[in-house]
Parts: structure tokens; C-alpha cells; sequence
């Protein structure tokens, strides 16, 4: 199941049906089941203030994912900047929604246990991104 939030941010139109088969074919792609994701979409503020408060970061990005997964079941929260995906989608020269898509993604592949802490972690989520992308 996917289901998707709003905070600090105005409700906006997300293809969530489009969204969830996605998900669910990177996951299954993955070697996974999925079982729950939760997507808020929210604001720079709202993200920051997680970002202090669980992982002690005093900046802002554009994702913050909290997974629940347990052996092969994916399940988690993705709290999404919408003005971070805004800032990047103009910096990327690429429009919001294909921004925002890239994003989930990129936090779908976190719950599958990618990271992007050094630059060969960072090559190989950003060419996972791109395939499930295209």
C-alpha cells in the first residue's frame, strides 16, 4: 500500500496510482515485497526540523527516508521537500514532476538498502535512479 501526505505545504495533484505501480516494480525488481510506504510531501522547514531533530543535521535536502523494512518486506516513510525538489527541478533544467519522480525513487532505492555516502554509493544510486527513470 502507498499512501501519501501533506504537511506544511499546499495539497497538491500526485499521480498516486501512477506512483504506486512504480514502486511497486522497483521494489519487486529489487528482490523485495512491498508491504507499507508513506510519502509526505512537506516543506524546507518541516524537513529541516527532522533533519536536526533524528539525524542531527542542521541542513536542508530534498529527502529524509525512515524504513521499517524487515528481511525481504520494504516499508517505510519518505518526508519529501517539495521546495527542495522545486530548487533542483530549476538547477537540473528538468520539470517539477520529473524531479519529484526521481526523488521518490531515490527513496524507494534507500528502503532497499542503497546509500549514497561515498562518491562510488552516490554513481551507483544515481544510475539506479536514471533506470527506473527511463
Amino acid at each position: 500500500m502507498t499512501t501519501c501526505f501533506f504537511e506544511d505545504v499546499q495539497p497538491f495533484d500526485v499521480s498516486l496510482e501512477r506512483y504506486t505501480q512504480k514502486i511497486s516494480y522497483i521494489i519487486d525488481n529489487e528482490g523485495f515485497k512491498k508491504e507499507n510506504i508513506v510519502i509526505v510531501f512537506c516543506s524546507d522547514s518541516f524537513l529541516l526540523d527532522l533533519n536536526k531533530k533524528h539525524l542531527n543535521h542542521d541542513y536542508f535536502t530534498d529527502i529524509i527516508t525512515f524504513s521499517y523494512t524487515t528481511l525481504d518486506r520494504i516499508s517505510g516513510d519518505l518526508f519529501i521537500s517539495v521546495d527542495r525538489v522545486k530548487e533542483n527541478a530549476l538547477i537540473e533544467g528538468v520539470s517539477f514532476e520529473r524531479e519529484l519522480e526521481r526523488v521518490v525513487y531515490h527513496g524507494v532505492l534507500h528502503l532497499c538498502g542503497y546509500n549514497d555516502k561515498t562518491p562510488e554509493e552516490i554513481k551507483e544510486m544515481r544510475s539506479k535512479e536514471n533506470y527506473y527513470l527511463n
